[in-house]
């Protein structure tokens, strides 16, 4: 990341800590420097049709993973259930569910990148947020020498107000354009939409992939889909329902997969979403009158209808204010925190109803915190590598503390 991209990112992501320095440089340097392990809600029973595994994954997604299983064992994907999805960096540690195999066939796999640690049965599919959080081990090298002081101030303050729940560019796809596909999309902007699907020359390192994108910046999609490569899926994909029928980018972008759209569209509430956190950072840990407040105990929102009532709840960490994944069901909130979301939208052109889309498109919303709990943090240095370890709720992100740390992205 260049000086001007890292002072972009922190205007737009400011920090909790900004009065505290940064002491770290690089992260993920190597698989062992990231490990993330999953807080099951439940264990497994013992009987039941579905085997649940506990795996650990190195170097690939958690989809991956699970492609590698399914075909080994001869059994449908969609038999394969699992709690959260974690990306290729590091070694994950985490649980997935399979209908159907024994735990002995399960523990005698042997695949490239997954280990089986365990497997146990039991009576019911594992589902999408069947966790309570992530438990991290990271390293952070060549840290500078006042990070014994800072780092724990850091610490200390974010275990007091709690760490801003920012998605973060990591949600934003490899070129950082996911959010603006998305909202190309909901604007019903389809060429907008399939020029930042094809991206920017300057985004891109490979010389024959740069040269794509320019071809068809150029208007040659014919040329561009010669050049592109192969594991471009996407990108072909468009390309090749382009070739021929100029202006049809409606037709050409529906073609892309529905997972990979839904994607998009959820870039681009992570977006909005981290604009919000940002606008109320000095003030994350504290309540406004006609907020929806989160309790974090079991997630369920209510309407904040005196802020200095409730702050002692707040200051407890029983609940915290939330930000919008805006979608058209959506509920809203009252006072100065709708005025906020109701000029965030009116910027961006768009309405709830907007996010009404059809082919299974639909948006419908919902509330994230604005903050999170740091929970059991410790550290220690090792020369100039600092050690760090914690645990997150289901849904937040370690970069969300880690950039506290570094002050470098």
């Amino acid at each position: 990341m260049t000086v001007t991209e890292i002072q972009a990112c922190n205007s737009t992501h400011p920090y909790l800590t900004s009065e505290i320095p940064g002491c770290g440089e690089t992260i993920k340097q190597s698989p062992d420097d990231f490990l993330v392990e999953e807080i099951p809600s439940y264990l497994p029973c013992g009987s039941g049709e579905h085997c649940y595994l506990t795996i650990e994954k190195r170097g690939i997604t958690t989809l991956e993973a699970i492609g590698r299983i399914a075909r080994s064992l001869k059994v449908p994907e969609r038999d394969v259930g699992y709690a959260g999805l974690k990306d290729a960096v590091g070694v994950t540690r985490q649980t997935i569910s399979i209908r159907r195999v024994s735990p002995e066939k399960a523990c005698a796999l042997e695949l490239d990148g997954v280990r089986v640690l365990s497997a146990r049965l039991h009576s019911n599919k594992l589902k999408l947020g069947h966790l309570k959080g992530n438990r991290f081990r990271v390293a952070v090298r060549d840290v500078s020498d006042d990070a014994v002081q800072h780092v724990p101030e850091v610490l200390a303050l974010l275990r007091e107000r709690g760490v801003p729940n920012y998605f973060g560019f990591q949600r934003y796809g490899a070129q950082g354009n996911s959010q603006l596909i998305g909202a190309a999309m909901l604007r019903r902007d389809w060429q907008g939409a399939a020029g930042h699907l094809i991206g920017k020359p300057d985004a891109v390192r490979d010389e024959q992939w740069r040269a794509a994108i320019v071809a068809y910046q150029q208007g040659d999609p014919l040329r561009a889909l010669e050049l592109f490569p192969r594991h471009c899926r996407s990108e072909r994909e468009l390309l090749q329902r382009l070739v021929g029928r100029p202006g049809a980018y409606e037709k050409a972008f529906s073609a892309l997969h529905p997972r990979l759209k839904k994607l998009y569209l959820s870039a681009y509430q992570s977006y909005l979403f981290d604009q919000l956190v940002a606008q109320r950072i000095l003030q994350i840990d504290e309540l406004l009158t006609g907020d929806l407040a989160c309790k974090h105990v079991n997630g369920a929102c209510f309407l904040v209808q005196d802020a200095a009532a409730e702050i002692e709840r707040a200051r407890s960490f029983e609940i915290s204010a939330t930000g919008p994944l805006f979608g058209c069901r959506m509920t809203l909130p009252a006072g100065q925190p709708l005025e906020m979301e109701t000029a965030l939208l009116e910027k961006e052109q768009l309405k709830l109803e907007d996010f009404d889309l059809p082919g299974g498109l639909r948006m419908e919303g919902q509330r994230r915190p604005l903050r999170v709990p740091l929970g059991e943090p410790s550290w220690r240095l090792e020369g100039d590598c600092l050690w760090l370890e914690f645990w997150l709720p289901k849904g937040s992100y370690a970069t969300s503390l880690l950039r506290e740390i570094t002050k470098n992205f």
